[in-house]
């Protein structure tokens, strides 16, 4: 299941195949939307926006595609006037002279005038973006302590994204690591030095996975820039204290961890 940073990095590659050029065309699957085809021709894309899980692609008219992939959706790159062989039904074309970028399987699709943006139920429901250049670690702690979150536990915290857009399974599992904390814990249980490490992991992880993950320095071990240091690494040795790395199951997703440095 992709997290924010993968998302944000697929928003990068359609950004740059798309992103300024004169649309020569645009086409939907759903009737709803079938009047804004001739209306987005000769438009651009301004810039395509991450909150979590869903993209916001913003036209130089003033309108905002939104797009939510849930389990199946995924956009592709293509060339202009290429339609690849595939199983996935597709749901949106935007098509420039020389690339296009393609919506497949997704369902939950809708254009926004910036009024209905502001005031849509799922964009309304998700915290701030991980990626957020905006939101820094002082943010993301008032917000660990609030009346609202301050109470939860981090198994099922660093997963709801109305704490914070763009976390998930694995960024939970990493974070949880780097600062030494067991799933268990709340933002009430911790001291504040506690506070301010876990406030800069939950932005920091995610930021360095969107950086590096999938980039290889040779001179590096195991060649990967962003590598795993307990997901996915159940009986093997925790790299900082020489424990075993043990799984289980937390808010129903297998969960990772070191109970030797993991208090």
């Amino acid at each position: 299941m992709p997290e924010g940073p993968e998302i944000r990095r697929a928003a990068d590659s359609l950004e740059k195949a798309i992103q300024g050029k004169p649309l020569t065309e645009a086409w939907f699957a759903y009737e709803h939307l079938k009047p804004w085809e001739a209306e987005l021709a000769g438009q651009h894309v301004e810039r395509i926006e991450t909150r979590g899980k869903a993209l916001l692609t913003h036209f130089s008219g003033g309108m905002t595609l939104y797009s939510h992939n849930q389990l199946y959706g995924v956009w592709r790159v293509v060339k202009a006037g290429e339609a690849p062989q595939t199983t996935r039904i597709l749901r949106v074309k935007l098509a420039a002279a020389d690339k296009a970028i393609l919506l497949y399987s997704a369902s939950d699709i809708e254009m926004l005038t910036p009024e209905q943006l502001a005031a849509h139920p799922f964009l309304q429901r998700v915290g701030p973006d991980v990626l957020d250049p905006d939101l820094d670690a002082g943010m993301v702690r008032e917000r660990l302590i609030s009346p609202r979150f301050r109470r939860r536990q981090f198994s099922g915290l660093l997963l709801d994204q109305a704490f914070l857009a763009g976390l998930g399974n694995y960024l939970r599992i990493e974070i949880l690591w780097a600062t030494e904390l067991a799933p268990g814990h709340r933002a009430a249980d911790l001291s504040e030095a506690q506070l301010d490490a876990l406030a800069s992991a939950l932005l920091d992880v995610p930021r360095l996975s969107y950086r590096t993950r999938g980039k290889v320095n040779e001179k590096r071990h195991h060649g990967a820039l962003f590598r795993f240091n307990v997901f996915h690494r159940a009986g093997k040795a925790c790299s900082r204290c020489g424990g075993t790395i043990e799984k289980t199951t937390l808010s129903s997703r297998p969960f990772y961890w070191c109970p030797g440095c993991q208090k």
